[in-house]
């Protein structure tokens, strides 16, 4: 693609503070990098990716305030993991996470095994243990 080619469809996502780096052909056919504010199909489809993570992430909470899953289950979806990768992070099997996320099971938890997945979180032991629900944000 051409420098003077390069998309600047106008920043949809992030309000003009993110930019993307390409490499474009110049003048003299060099590749130079080249910052672009955008392309509207692609703003879109991001668009439309997050308003899908945050509607599962409202629905996991919902379910957690339902007393039908445990915090485990909100702050999995809220930090964009899956399955198989916090159970990773936790180092357990995916059959004991999907436990975890029991409520009653979730209650009888050891602290250290709290701390554990607090710390995959990012948010404190006690906020976890008490099942405070902290809001989701977009990650920049």
């Amino acid at each position: 693609m051409k420098k003077d080619e390069v998309p600047q469809d106008g920043d949809n996502m992030h309000h003009g503070t993110f930019k993307q780096l390409f490499y474009a052909v110049d003048q003299s056919g060099e590749y130079t990098p080249v910052t672009s504010v955008g392309w509207e199909p692609e703003n879109v489809a991001l668009g439309q990716a997050w308003e899908e993570v945050e509607l599962r992430v409202q629905e996991t909470r919902d379910k957690v305030l339902a007393g039908e899953l445990s915090p485990i289950a909100y702050y999995m979806e809220r930090t964009l993991l899956d399955l198989p990768l916090l159970a990773r992070k936790v180092g357990k099997f995916q059959w004991q996470v999907k436990r975890h996320m029991q409520p009653d099971v979730f209650r009888k938890m050891k602290r250290n095994l709290i701390e554990r997945y607090a710390g995959i979180f990012a948010i404190s032991a006690d906020v976890l243990q008490k099942g405070e629900l902290l809001p989701f944000q977009r990650p920049l």
